[in-house]
């Protein structure tokens, strides 16, 4: 299927690796020039490197920047002012309960998963309607649908995006500006090495052991690919994809236990 955006502009944050490197892929084989981003300059250049020459008919602007900070934001959108599709994303906050998160581990959470989005989207979001065109997808978490209460940071800041971004999707679907939101949950990424080494260690088993633990929680049977984010990303984002918006995308494997 021919996605219809060929030529549009993406800005891809936190595409260095993982999940939003996957995003970038996936829009950049469909001949979307793309603008990604991440903190680490070697991971960037490889992945700016790659999807060159993967698909030399597409523009590739890498940006270092932190984007929970207002300057990493604005060296980010300096690079594409006014982008077509933008992809919120940023590294899961640390994991913990309630009782064991503070005050100042909360803050790192809301301020790269739920003000920096936000500030993204007030941004380019005016543009959009004027040309009738934008497609915004925001990375969450299966967090937001199936809280865990070792992951408090992560269901707070990422829940609150969600109900903003529900509610500014009907102001936007009209102009043909859809908002949506991907819930990964086990994604066979840098994160879900981080979260095994993390039981492993608390259980006293291997890594190893671990990720089968992963895997055996999802009904799929298995981890998901980060492919398979990318690609959902991408239809999102599609010509075809004018008509759903407000929508929390679950990619877990068939694991959701409820009906909504």
């Amino acid at each position: 299927m021919d996605l219809g955006i060929a030529g549009r502009w993406a800005v891809v944050c936190a595409s260095s690796k993982g999940l939003g490197r996957a995003c970038a892929e996936a829009l950049a084989a469909e001949g979307v020039n793309v603008v990604i981003n991440g903190r680490d300059q070697a991971s960037l250049d490889a992945t700016s490197a790659k999807l060159s020459a993967a698909h030399p008919d597409i523009a590739v602007r890498a940006v270092t920047a932190d984007l929970s900070t207002s300057s990493g934001r604005a060296e980010l959108l300096g690079a594409c002012p006014q982008p077509d599709i933008l992809v919120t994303n940023n590294a899961g906050p640390q994991p913990g309960s309630l009782l064991d998160t503070d005050d100042a581990a909360f803050s790192l959470a809301l301020e790269g998963h739920f003000f920096a989005p936000i500030a993204l989207v007030r941004a380019v979001i005016g543009g959009m309607r004027d040309r009738r065109f934008g497609r915004v997808v925001n990375i969450t978490s299966a967090m937001v649908a199936s809280p865990n209460p070792l992951m408090a940071a992560s269901s707070g800041a990422r829940t609150g995006l969600t109900a903003v971004m529900k509610g500014l999707q009907r102001l936007t679907v009209a102009d043909n500006v859809t908002i949506n939101q991907l819930l990964p949950e086990r994604i066979d990424s840098g994160r879900q090495q981080q979260l095994a080494a993390l039981e492993a260690a608390a259980l006293g088993i291997s890594v190893d052991a671990a990720r089968q633990r992963q895997a055996a929680s999802i009904a799929a049977g298995r981890l998901g690919r980060p492919a398979e984010v990318g690609a959902a990303c991408a239809f999102l984002c599609s010509a075809h994809a004018g008509y759903i918006s407000g929508v929390s995308l679950r990619l877990d494997g068939g694991s959701f236990p409820g009906l909504l």
